[in-house]
């Protein structure tokens, strides 16, 4: 089913939301329709195209800085590579290592969890990095996405229109880190 894109009353790309409530949102008059899909939605009052983009009239302070803590977002965050030897990894090879072994007192947080090969997570065993003679790539880190740059990663299929007039700035941003 068709998504409707939400931005800003600046144009700003704020979520992806059900077509439903755009439709919503519009009847109460709370955004205003900028794009729109072929197919229509019919109800017994009236007629509309199904909105592919909507604006909201009225500016939203919209940050959620909390990004999931998950494998997944581990593994962007450490760009698909071992933290000790540098191996890139699809995300079927990773394992993940806590920094400060569990047994000795290391929590599951971004701070103590970074992506590792195999071989490397064998030799470091129940060890901290410096127990096993091993030194870390980077430190890990709670990562600091801009929301923006978190929409673009996660829209696979979208219309054309909307990365040439809302999105295009992102797309550069997913070019260059898909590149690294």
């Amino acid at each position: 089913m068709e998504q409707t894109l939400l931005l800003n009353v600046t144009y700003e790309p704020l979520r992806l939301i059900s077509w439903q409530k755009a439709v919503a949102l519009f009847t109460l008059g709370k955004v205003e329709v900028v794009e729109e899909y072929d197919r229509e939605v019919r109800s017994v009052s009236f007629v509309m195209k199904l909105p592919a983009v909507v604006r909201l009239l009225r500016w939203v302070k919209w940050h959620d800085d909390s990004i999931p803590f998950s494998r997944r977002n581990i593994y962007v965050r450490d760009h698909g590579k071992c933290q000790y030897c540098g191996e890139s990894l699809s995300q079927k090879e990773i394992t993940y290592d806590h920094v400060i072994p569990q047994s000795q007192g290391g929590q599951t947080t971004w701070e103590n969890i970074v992506v590792c090969c195999v071989a490397c997570n064998a030799k470091k065993g129940g060890r901290t990095p410096k127990q096993a003679g091993m030194k870390l790539l980077s430190h890990p880190q709670r990562p600091v996405w801009n929301l923006a740059f978190r929409l673009t990663i996660s829209i696979r299929k979208m219309p054309t229109s909307w990365r040439r007039d809302y999105l295009y700035w992102n797309l550069e941003l997913t070019q260059e880190y898909e590149a690294k």
